[in-house]
């Protein structure tokens, strides 16, 4: 039986997460109800209850692995997901409640408006927020939004910000690789707005909304992590990588 294209989604919705019981529920309940969005949220080996709270608040598809693939591989499986299912856009939002899913429906507007090939959020520009302590990381997010600038010789206001929409389409250009070894972390995103960027895409910025919990919890680890954020427009101007 074949999908009634006219009333499918427009847009696949990837969350990957990693023990985010108690909030994925949360991210889920807040995207919007039009039709126009559906959710899959990519497990990745996580050891609470979030496969079970996600199918329980609505998600379309709940991917797992058994064992902690990195978020570059959950984010790759999601979207590979999303096209398998024919949505010619494709999203992420964080499961850890960081995001207002709420933000989605004016970010799909403003990107088919403006008829932009890829839209990246940004909690920095005029209409953007943030909401709750950021401390030391607002600092850290716009000394790295330079710096991938720089790099991408594109002024990116917000550079680290998780939240993304994109046309399917952008993913076949035989000039971007998914599948490289080195992109199964947090180096994957950036991956991609680079090369969107230098492969002439329209690239355009919506203001969105970032929360900062009281708890100040991260899963990235220090220098490491930021490295990997950093990597891939410095390892791809230098054609260090492809």
């Amino acid at each position: 039986m074949f999908e009634d294209l006219s009333e499918a989604p427009l847009v696949a919705v990837v969350i990957p997460a990693l023990n985010e019981a108690g909030k994925v529920g949360r991210v889920l309940d807040g995207i919007p109800r039009d039709g126009r969005f559906e959710a899959i949220v990519v497990d990745d080996g996580s050891t609470d209850q979030t496969s079970d709270e996600a199918r329980a608040h609505g998600a379309a598809v709940v991917l797992r692995h058994d064992l902690r693939a990195g978020k570059g591989v959950a984010i790759r499986d999601g979207w590979e997901e999303g096209i398998r299912r024919g949505r010619p856009y494709l999203a992420i939002i964080d499961a850890d409640d960081q995001h207002d899913a709420a933000d989605l429906a004016s970010a799909l507007d403003d990107l088919l408006a403006r008829d932009a090939d890829y839209l990246q959020g940004s909690r920095w520009m005029r209409g953007g927020r943030v909401v709750g302590p950021a401390g030391g990381r607002g600092f850290g997010t716009r000394v790295y939004s330079l710096a991938f600038s720089i790099l991408a010789m594109r002024r990116v206001s917000d550079a680290t910000n998780g939240f993304r929409i994109l046309k399917a389409s952008i993913l076949k250009d035989p000039a971007i690789d998914l599948h490289q070894s080195w992109l199964t972390s947090y180096d994957l995103e950036p991956y991609v707005l680079y090369k969107a960027i230098r492969l002439g895409y329209r690239v355009v910025e919506h203001p969105v909304t970032v929360r900062y919990h009281g708890d100040g919890y991260t899963k990235m680890q220090g220098v490491r992590d930021w490295w990997r954020l950093f990597r891939p427009a410095l390892l791809l101007r230098t054609g260090l990588k492809h």
